[in-house]
């Protein structure tokens, strides 16, 4: 037996040496792990096309990823506006943007960074590697246009937050390694920046994108929408275009006015403000263009629009309270205006106890515009718990008043530039003055206060300040210059400084990159 199991042995063991001889270990060796994927291996076939378009729009969700104790990315954008404050104060960094005393160390300003770049670096792999895939029937060169436009398309998103966050900022093409000749690049200007948002759109309006969509993907309606408004903002500062991008803006904002004109069914306004947040109606009708969410992959992330540990929802006591409205903002609406009516509009000052029970006073206006009913529950309908509303980017409201600012910009308030501010005024259920009562500084007045009231909360309001150098005053309905504007969501208010009109960049970022220096003035 012992002498069988040697002479066996001895047979693997010669075997062993000839399969380890010279020709059969180099065979070995030179094989490719097929799981090793590189991006010179993986994009070979439609299917990763598909899948590389697919990871760009994954990457939008970094919107609502944490930042901290209470807090998400998300808040940068409205904790600096003045119409938001906390009931929690735990987060640092929040508190920081609150203050207007945030720099280059706030974590929200850090990962807005890294979000919007992991955008752009997969939607530039995407746009490299596409094109060198055979499209074979039954895939087809339209499809490979197509997935070419949504990446275009989503680049120029990610951009467009970027410069108007930064100005000045690396201007990246191409998929970058440590071997690239610009890893370590320097800020473009934000001229040249513009230039590749408008190139990208352009291109994405005419890659064959369908006209509108369900499934929450770029359409040609998304593509004017947001060309529109990148259009109007180069118009206002800091490029200062005027007339010729007002009339951009609105001739392209006039594009979508008319589909909808001819297909009101598909695109248009929502009869009524609790439509916006009804999970069944995401990705139509007034909602061009969101960010997608689903509890199977991500739930939706604005919970921290919740009142501090008032039991709102299936969960009991609970929520972190820590962006909440301003009473002086929401006191400001018109008496009247729908949108401030208690679970009829933006807020809410009642709810049902756990979603479904007895109706109780929350004590304070909180944000309803993003409360899921269906998720949460509402009264005698408990809710399934999984929230899978959107987070919504563009809605057909904001095309509208777009329209509506541009055309007035151009000398006069015009007919039509009056039909679409009161197509969004009347919803309110507001009387909306005669055309002849407006002149021209009278309606853009109407027009920005009405941006205001519609937009607070969607992440909209901080880029107006911005571009248009005002902000709304609470107590006089009026606009103040940005320099010197009292916010009133901290006490007494922080004055609004030159310096606010850009965030820093952040400093483990110019640690990496000394490329990056100069810093932004003031930080």
């Amino acid at each position: 037996m012992k002498l069988y199991n040697l002479k066996n042995v001895a047979k693997v063991l010669l075997c062993g040496s000839i399969l380890l001889g010279p020709t059969s270990c180099s065979d070995f060796l030179d094989e490719k792990d097929p799981s090793n994927l590189t991006p010179e291996s993986f994009y070979t076939i439609p299917d990763h096309a598909e899948a590389a378009v697919a990871a760009t729009y994954a990457g939008l969700r970094f919107y609502g990823e944490g930042a901290g104790i209470f807090s998400a990315n998300w808040q940068l954008l409205e904790a600096v506006t003045g119409t938001a404050t906390t009931e929690t104060g735990q987060n640092s960094d929040l508190n920081n943007l609150y203050s207007l005393t945030y720099d280059g160390n706030t974590a929200h300003v850090n990962n807005w960074y890294n979000g919007l770049y992991r955008i752009i670096a997969n939607a530039n792999l995407a746009l490299e590697k596409i094109p060198t895939i055979p499209f074979l029937a039954p895939a087809t060169e339209a499809q490979k246009t197509k997935l070419l436009g949504e990446a275009r398309f989503l680049r120029a998103w990610a951009y467009f937050y970027a410069v108007r966050l930064w100005g000045d900022i690396p201007l990246i093409t191409t998929p970058q390694t440590a071997n690239s000749t610009d890893f370590l690049p320097s800020r473009a200007p934000q001229e040249e920046v513009y230039k590749l948002i408008v190139e990208d759109l352009l291109a994405a309006e005419a890659a064959g994108l369908p006209v509108t969509e369900t499934n929450g993907r770029a359409t040609q309606i998304a593509a004017k929408s947001l060309l529109a408004k990148v259009y109007l903002t180069m118009a206002g500062f800091p490029l200062s275009k005027g007339a010729t991008h007002y009339k951009l803006a609105a001739d392209k904002a006039l594009e979508v006015i008319n589909y909808s004109k001819a297909n009101p069914s598909t695109l248009n306004l929502f009869s009524t403000y609790k439509e916006v947040h009804q999970e069944n109606l995401k990705n139509r009708v007034e909602h061009i263009f969101m960010i997608q969410y689903n509890i199977a992959v991500a739930g939706n992330p604005l919970g921290d629009y919740l009142p501090n540990f008032k039991p709102v929802t299936y969960s009991g006591p609970g929520g972190t309270g820590s962006t909440v409205p301003t009473r002086s903002f929401y006191a400001s609406y018109e008496t009247g205006d729908l949108r401030t009516v208690d679970q009829e509009g933006w807020f809410y000052t009642t709810y049902y106890t756990n979603g479904d029970g007895a109706k109780f006073d929350l004590g304070a206006p909180y944000v309803f515009k993003h409360f899921n009913q269906t998720a949460n529950g509402t009264l005698g309908v408990p809710g399934t718990r999984n929230n899978n509303l959107n987070v919504p980017l563009i809605r057909y409201a904001e095309v509208l008043l777009i329209f509506a600012e541009a055309q007035n910009e151009l000398g006069a308030p015009t007919q039509e530039a009056y039909d679409a501010y009161k197509k969004v005024h009347d919803r309110s259920k507001l009387t909306t003055p005669g055309f002849g009562t407006f002149t021209q500084s009278s309606f853009r007045d109407a027009v920005l206060r009405e941006r205001w009231y519609e937009f607070a909360y969607e992440g909209i309001t901080w880029f107006d300040m911005v571009r248009l150098r005002k902000v709304f005053n609470e107590k006089t309905k009026g606009f103040d210059p940005f320099v010197g504007h009292l916010n009133l969501n901290v006490g007494s208010g922080v004055a609004l400084q030159a310096k606010h009109l850009l965030f820093p960049l952040g400093i483990q970022e110019m640690k990496n990159n000394p490329n990056l220096t100069p810093q932004n003035p003031g930080y």
